[in-house]
């Protein structure tokens, strides 16, 4: 990694974020590096290192990839030289509006006809999260999106799933059908006995109230499972 010489910049800081504001300002956001980005999001570089020269320290971390820095915790950050806690809170706190801009990104009226079609809502949310997360899609009559409903958030291996939560929201909406979906962060798309289990308990639910319950869909990094494409529904 090249070391700017400080002797050279007259005591300036060794920030470089004004400039990138500026440019970011008359050239569009679009016209950043990768690096560039992040050294906007984490303001100031160190007594050594620039702040674009910690957005590099941070990508190489992640072998250059955004989906793999999206994985990483606030923990993996901060241990990097110069990043710290502040730093990497505010990295963590960029990717998770990205993740929540996609989730809200639903075109209107949009109509469930396959797995796929679910898949492709979802999977954007929950594929780079390093701790299970529990949403159900809420459908009407016409298998039409209503609402995505985040239910709950745990840990690496698994999280708390209320019927009640799930229901309360489907019946508040007007939901007549619902698909259930939650990540695995390791990657395995293969459903455990607990998923088997929590997706007869919902269904079986579904029938006493007259809601649906079409699919369950299990997304990671490295595509999806439906519970209703492997004829377990």
């Amino acid at each position: 990694m090249q070391r700017i010489d400080l002797s050279k910049r007259n005591s300036r800081p060794l920030i470089c974020g004004e400039d990138l504001r500026e440019k970011l300002i008359l050239r569009g956001a679009g016209s950043l590096s990768n690096a560039e980005l992040l050294a906007i999001l984490i303001q100031n570089g160190t007594k050594d290192a620039s702040s674009v020269e910690l957005g590099k320290i941070i990508l190489e971390k992640a072998d250059f990839q955004l989906k793999q820095l999206a994985r990483k915790s606030i923990t993996e950050l901060s241990a990097l030289k110069g990043i710290g806690h502040v730093k990497a809170s505010t990295v963590a706190a960029a990717f998770e509006l990205g993740r929540r801009k996609e989730a809200e990104n639903l075109p209107d009226r949009l109509k469930i006809t396959c797995s796929e079609d679910a898949a492709k809502i979802l999977k954007p949310a929950l594929s780079d999260l390093d701790t299970e997360h529990f949403y159900a899609l809420l459908l009407n009559r016409q298998n039409i999106v209503i609402r995505v409903e985040l239910i709950s958030k745990g840990g690496v291996s698994a999280t708390v799933v209320d019927a009640r939560l799930i229901f309360k929201s489907a019946i508040e909406s007007l939901a007549s059908g619902i698909i259930l979906c939650h990540n695995h962060p390791s990657g395995n798309l293969e459903p455990s006995d607990d998923d088997q289990r929590l997706t007869t308990q919902m269904k079986d639910a579904g029938k006493l109230l007259d809601i649906t319950v079409y699919d369950h869909l299990i997304v990671s990094n490295r595509g999806y499972f439906s519970f209703a494409d492997s004829g377990l529904m």
